[in-house]
């Protein structure tokens, strides 16, 4: 292995000098340069004694320029500043190779990352998860263009499909950007495993999946305007309120036709039992606004078509958990008591 863990190196394409930090396989290495962490080719990095050694020897046999005075140095032009490129939030997974006993070479695990290549500072909070269940979680930040290393995770463990899933808000908050914004991914074995293929055809070091490209702006719900409606003489009830303006519940409702109508006597029996169920619809809808517990319905015994009746409609409300009709010494068998679940 030409490179060791604290190996001092330099990165080819940029001059920068780093160290190494953690062997991943025998053609990369974990490198650090100024405080970031981030995987590198071999064949990327090279001693920085070579680099100091040729530059020295070329100082050494470069001529020694002509002096010039002051008047004759022309005008230093202005160096353009280095301008980053604002690329997102993404999650990374780097892997680490090992040689199985076929002498193949395969991932046994992902390194996972936050990348952060935008130039605002965000806090997550990030939640890991395999079919559902909690894996693992984390809250912290990260800087702007910038690197975090969140966990490992096996290569076997891709079969449980795992999710990753982040909750962002601003660091440093604007009332013009949105207080936070979810973003998550969620993979399969078979699909990780094409990304591995892609990623060595391509000779990349890590696989990378964009959480979002731009930090969401605040929205702004359209608010209709009351007012008008007001002025005509609506009542108008804010919403949390809404309870104070409806018309008290009962906890005990008779449907006895004689206790809802004066002129019942020349009503079809199909009429009555209309009569007879919007009243109960009417009493069950305000039980279950005010969160009322239970509720007693007295329809009698007769013929049990109303009974009936009231018990398939509360056989379809989820509002109902439970609902009995048996003897009591008030109503005798003619009731039926209704418990609500919320």
């Amino acid at each position: 292995m030409k490179y060791q863990v604290g190996d001092d190196i330099i990165v080819l394409h940029s001059n920068e000098e780093g160290k190494v930090i953690e062997i991943i396989n025998d053609k990369m290495v974990m490198i650090e340069v100024r405080g970031v962490k981030f995987p590198a080719y071999m064949d990327q990095i090279d001693f920085p004694y070579f680099l100091r050694f040729s530059k020295k020897k070329i100082i050494e046999d470069k001529p020694k320029p002509a002096k010039k005075f002051i008047d004759q140095l022309p005008k230093e032009k202005p160096k353009p500043n280095q301008i980053k490129t604002d690329d997102g939030v993404w999650i990374s997974f780097i892997p680490k190779f090992i040689l199985d006993e076929f002498n193949d070479e395969i991932v046994e695990l992902f390194k996972i990352y936050l990348v952060n290549k935008t130039n605002k500072a965000f806090a997550f909070v990030y939640a890991q998860k395999f079919l559902g269940n909690d894996n693992f979680d984390l809250k912290n930040e990260v800087l702007p263009f910038h690197d975090f290393y969140l966990h490992d995770i096996s290569f076997e463990d891709f079969n449980d499909n795992p999710s990753f899933n982040f909750d962002f808000s601003l660091l440093s908050p604007d009332k013009l950007k949105a207080p936070h914004y979810e973003a998550s991914i969620k993979l399969k074995g078979k699909q990780i495993f094409q990304k591995i293929e892609e990623m060595k055809d391509k000779n990349e070091p890590s696989i990378s999946f964009l959480l979002f490209e731009k930090y969401p702006d605040k929205m702004y719900e359209d608010k209709f305007e009351l007012s008008s409606l007001a002025s005509k003489g609506f009542k108008i009830y804010e919403a949390g309120k809404i309870r104070q303006h409806l018309e008290p519940a009962r906890s005990v409702v008779d449907l006895h036709i004689e206790k809802l109508s004066d002129n019942w006597k020349h009503l079809t029996n199909f009429e009555i039992l209309s009569i007879q169920l919007k009243e109960f619809e009417k009493w069950f809808d305000l039980a279950v606004a005010h969160h009322q517990s239970n509720l007693i319905i007295i329809h009698g015994v007769g013929k049990g078509k109303l009974k009936d009746e009231i018990h398939d409609i509360l056989k379809t409300r989820k509002e109902v958990k439970t609902f009995i009709n048996q003897y009591d010494p008030r109503f005798g068998y003619g009731a039926t008591e209704i418990f609500f679940q919320y």
